[in-house]
């Protein structure tokens, strides 16, 4: 080696600590294993703490026809029936225990004020019942504040601003990982028996995005490198409220949370749109009347009625994100956008100043310092924004493995659980449910091994790797980003087809060559345009599966959508794209998705919480526009 490495030792390494690392590395210390957790960024900066709305499990404090049977339910049906059913099942069951757990480690939330005190839970896109526990709209800060309470008490190593740069192999299982602290450039080497990756999403593929600046793919590309097989790459969430003004401030999110206190959507006519785009899906769940909706409101959100003796059924704002997304692009290339290319929100003629700022206090800042706009006076305006990745690293839904002995995925990174669309919420529960399984099954691996080896050339040949953009002298990495991002937004964004696809494909090609050449000034000391140099590596990784998997799918399936196929397709209902690497090249393939057994389908439909016509739909077999 011609660097001198610090060198670490670890029964589990946890990489990443948002909200699913953090709970990994709790349940592994707990274990007794010698646990470790590498940051991007430093302790609690984590993207997690962007989620404001809320978390969502079937607690039924303020609804008590809420189950597990409908949380279940409605996330199969938000993700389209794209999800590996055995997770979204997992999840449902598991959901509300782990957000007791929170409490009891000291999650103070928002509390109901009939006087019992309960957790108190709000409305949220795509879900049938209140369901998502709160702490106004700063959910997931209080989320990562409380894990990262616990985690310091829990024996657990940190390494903060530090990345990882490649993950390691003895034989066919997990090795270890290598990266570099962002300060001083200095390499580091951590040996691990197994490992988890639970590093985030992919937001800053795109030049619109709700992302944090960790948010590059790292865990996708890392894993893929190692072998490991990803899956459901095209299902791309974008979120339909993000800031579109001012520019500096572009794609930064605007909370559920917002419409679920009863904020309405409207085009530059004043009209309230949503009840022109109620898909077949959800027709019968929804207001298809303003004054419907308007009733709903008054009663359930400001007078604060139950729900089970309120005739009337929730506005069409409150759909899953697919849907508003979708109509919001509509409208807006339709001439109907308001002044800086997006719509309008507005919760100002719905709640009072008080309100607004109890409920929204996060957003009322946002706005007021961000935009100089005041949400209390006048409406928002809001546009789509790359918000969330469905896919990832595919993973055994009960233990978390991936296809890499050793190796786990939690959280954003990981495949299956959410299907084609995320539901609102559903992100801050899915992180401490996987989370947990993944450090439970991370440690019981890493008791059952010993400490594998580690070959020292490959060290020598991965540190020449990261050392190269110090000896080229091509163009600076912020460059290639910039294009990298254009590429993306053109080809692979919202709406994609065929021929853009390809053209995508073909500007990652030449990126890639680009990337070849990226030059970077200095030396390793905090050097941030080296810094992405090593990212775009991965970006590109990323980009590719994307686009591969997306051209790979014919057929539109929520967080996928094509202008030259439109409809659910019955010859893709059931199949899921498996990205693989295979020598230098990325190869694709089609696999069987797993289906919910026929048995407990018919309970659920028996017991009304699915609708056969519904899934016929979904899967291709009636028409569903």
């Amino acid at each position: 080696m011609s660097e001198n490495y610090q060198s670490f030792e670890y029964d589990v390494l946890v990489i990443g600590a948002g909200g699913a690392g953090l709970r990994s590395a709790i349940e592994a210390s707990a274990a007794g294993c010698k646990t470790a957790l590498v940051c991007k960024s430093l302790l609690g900066k984590a993207h997690t703490v962007m989620a404001e709305g809320g978390i969502a499990a079937s607690l039924a404090t303020v609804d008590s026809r809420d189950s597990w049977q409908q949380h279940f339910s409605d996330t199969l049906i938000g993700g389209n029936f794209g999800n590996h059913w055995k997770m979204a099942e997992l999840h449902a069951k598991q959901a509300p225990e782990r957000v007791r757990e929170l409490e009891k480690w000291g999650a103070v939330f928002d509390r109901t004020t009939d006087g019992k005190g309960n957790i108190n839970v709000r409305h949220f896109g795509g879900h049938t019942y209140k369901r998502l526990a709160h702490v106004g709209d700063r959910t997931g800060l209080e989320l990562i504040r409380t894990l990262q309470d616990k985690g310091v008490h829990s024996g657990i190593d940190v390494h903060m601003e530090c990345t990882i740069y490649a993950l390691l192999k003895d034989g066919d299982r997990i090795a270890g990982a290598y990266g570099y602290f962002r300060e001083t450039g200095r390499p580091v080497l951590f040996k691990a028996k197994s490992i988890i990756v639970s590093t985030g999403g992919i937001g800053k593929l795109f030049s619109v995005n709700s992302n944090s600046w960790e948010c590059t793919g790292d865990g996708f590309a890392l894993a893929y490198l190692a072998g490991a097989e990803l899956a459901d790459m095209e299902y791309v969430q974008f979120h339909p409220t993000g800031m579109v003004w001012p520019h500096s401030v572009r794609g930064l999110l605007i909370t559920e949370g917002v419409r679920g206190e009863g904020g309405v959507l409207k085009n530059n006519k004043g009209e309230r749109f949503m009840f022109n785009y109620i898909p077949p899906k959800y027709q019968g769940k929804y207001a298809e009347t303003e004054e419907e909706a308007n009733a709903w409101f008054q009663k359930v959100v400001v007078e604060g009625q139950k729900e089970e003796g309120v005739k009337e059924r929730k506005p069409p704002e409150l759909m899953s994100r697919d849907v508003v997304a979708r109509a919001l692009w509509n409208e807006i290339k339709a001439g109907r956008g308001s002044e800086h290319g997006g719509v309008y929100l507005d919760i100002a003629s719905r709640r009072s100043a008080e309100d607004i700022k109890k409920k929204l206090p996060s957003m009322y800042h946002q706005f007021k310092q961000l935009a100089d706009v005041d949400i209390t006076k006048v409406p928002m305006e809001v546009g789509p924004t790359c918000h969330y990745m469905m896919g990832g690293v595919k993973v055994n839904p009960e233990t978390q493995e991936s296809t890499v002995r050793g190796l786990f995925a939690a959280g954003e990174c990981s495949a299956g659980m959410h299907g084609s669309n995320r539901l609102g919420g559903n992100s801050l529960s899915d992180l401490v449910v996987f989370g947990k399984l993944a450090g439970e099954n991370a440690a019981a691996y890493a008791k059952l091994t010993s400490m594998p080896k580690i070959d020292d050339s490959v060290l020598a040949g991965l540190n020449k790797e990261m050392n190269q953009p110090f000896e080229n002298k091509g163009e600076v990495s912020y460059a290639i980003l910039a294009d990298l991002q254009t590429a993306m937004e053109k080809g692979a964004g919202m709406y994609r087809e065929e021929s853009l696809l390809d053209g995508c494909l073909k500007d990652l090609e030449a990126l890639k060559e680009r990337l070849k050449k990226v030059a970077a000034e200095g030396n390793r000391l905090f050097n941030p345009g080296w810094h992405v140099a090593l990212d775009l590596r991965n970006m590109l990784i990323v980009g590719e599966a994307l686009a591969r998997a997306a051209k790979e799918r014919k057929e539109s399936r929520g967080g996928h959508t094509r202008t030259d196929y439109t409809t659910y397709s019955k010859d893709f209902a059931k199949k899921r794209i498996v990205v693989r690497k295979k020598g230098e090249a990325m190869e694709i393939v089609q696999e069987d998705l797993p289906q919910v057994p026929a048995e407990l389908e018919a309970e659920l439909i028996k017991g009304g919480f699915l609708k056969a016509e519904i899934l016929k739909q979904l899967r291709g077999e009636a028409p569903a526009h």
